[in-house]
This record gives C-alpha cells, sequence and structure tokens, in this order.
C-alpha cells in the first residue's frame, strides 16, 4: 500500500531573548527535525523581526517557514513539540491544498517562459 502524503507549511517563531546561540539551536533542532521526517520544498529563514502584538512583554522574534511533504501524522508531532519547547513562541501549520514548488525553481520557470516569449 502506498503511502499518502500531502503538502504542509509551518511557521514557528523563536524567542530571541535567550540569545543568539540559543535562537540558533532551537531553529537549527526543529529544521533538523522537518529534514528527517519529511521531503523538504523549501525552508526560509526570515530572521528576526518585530512581532505584530507583544508576546508575554517580548516585540520580536525569529522567524522561520517551511514548506514539506509528509505523512498526515507528521505535523500533528511537530505541533506538539514546538508547543512543548519553551524557546518557540507560536507555531503554525497548514496543509496546502495546491502543489508547492520552491520559491528559486518558480522564478527559473517565469524567467525561461518570458525569454521563450521574447
Amino acid at each position: 500500500m502506498e503511502k499518502l502524503s500531502n503538502s504542509y507549511e509551518s511557521l514557528f517563531v523563536v524567542d530571541v531573548a535567550n540569545g543568539e546561540e540559543a535562537t540558533k539551536a532551537t531553529v537549527d533542532k526543529f529544521t533538523a527535525l522537518i529534514t528527517e521526517n519529511s521531503q523538504v520544498i523549501e525552508i526560509a529563514q526570515w530572521g528576526k523581526r518585530r512581532l505584530a502584538y507583544a508576546i508575554d512583554d517580548k516585540n520580536e522574534g525569529y522567524y522561520v517557514v517551511a514548506t514539506y511533504k509528509s505523512e498526515p501524522s507528521f505535523p500533528a508531532e511537530f505541533e506538539r513539540l514546538c508547543n512543548i519547547d519553551e524557546n518557540v513562541m507560536r507555531s503554525m501549520t497548514l496543509r496546502l491544498e495546491y502543489e508547492p514548488v520552491a520559491k528559486a525553481e518558480a522564478a527559473t520557470a517565469e524567467q525561461t517562459a518570458s525569454a521563450d516569449e521574447q
């Protein structure tokens, strides 16, 4: 029987108050978890940004967005682990209704299409 695989996008915000090394360690931990348990399409580290509203009196966080394909059980486990870790301020996972493409691939395809038109 073939394994069911869906496309997901997860965003998590890491607390930067504990220092740069702790932030990097947390980001590496969760990106490695995604890489080990799914087929990664793209992991975009947006970096340190101002939050839309204060969370626990903190105004900044380190944003990471991962797009991947996995079995349906993995995103629930990923969310559970994000909720346990004190360095993760917020996380959210969405099941995508479309087939995701890495932005680098999409940009290359778009450039090729525009070059063909000329």
